[in-house]
């Protein structure tokens, strides 16, 4: 039996002692009966305090287990915060490089262009040197075709 139901029977036999003559508060137990029932709370104490003290093992242990377990998972939610800051990182550091990248393509097709435009306004500027030349050359080749037809 566990101590409660020791300490039930006890309760038992005092509630239905016979009352002494003239006392509200006394009465007349089986002694045998109340040392048996303490007897079995002494027999019980031990078995008690013994799975007391297991539940105080298990406790420690399972607060232990929760212990470890939350400490892996704080370092787990460590390193994946480290995990996102470095590749955040290295996002900022490509979009960085890629502007970087933009800008001087930008500026290199800006000096492509304007030495593209400035060799088409060289050659434009020849070919138009040229074509006046030979304007100039055939006004007077005009000239003097015309001359010769007045002679």
């Amino acid at each position: 039996m566990t101590i409660d139901e020791n300490i039930e029977m006890l309760d038992d036999i005092i509630e239905h002692a016979q009352s002494v003559p003239f006392s509200v508060k006394k009465g007349i137990v089986d002694i045998d009966q109340v040392r048996d029932c303490l007897n079995a709370i002494r027999m019980s104490i031990p078995q008690e305090v013994k799975q007391a003290k297991l539940i105080v093992q298990d406790r420690k242990s399972i607060i232990a287990e929760a212990k470890k377990e939350e400490e892996r998972i704080i370092r787990q939610a460590e390193e994946r915060a480290k995990q996102i800051i470095s590749n955040n990182e290295i996002t900022i550091q490509a979009k960085q490089r890629a502007a970087e990248i933009i800008t001087q393509a930008q500026g290199k097709s800006k000096e492509i262009r304007n030495a593209t435009n400035e060799y088409i306004e060289n050659v434009l500027n020849q070919a138009e040197q040229v074509l006046a030349a030979n304007l100039t050359d055939l006004k007077k080749t005009r000239q003097a075709v015309k001359q010769v037809n007045k002679q």
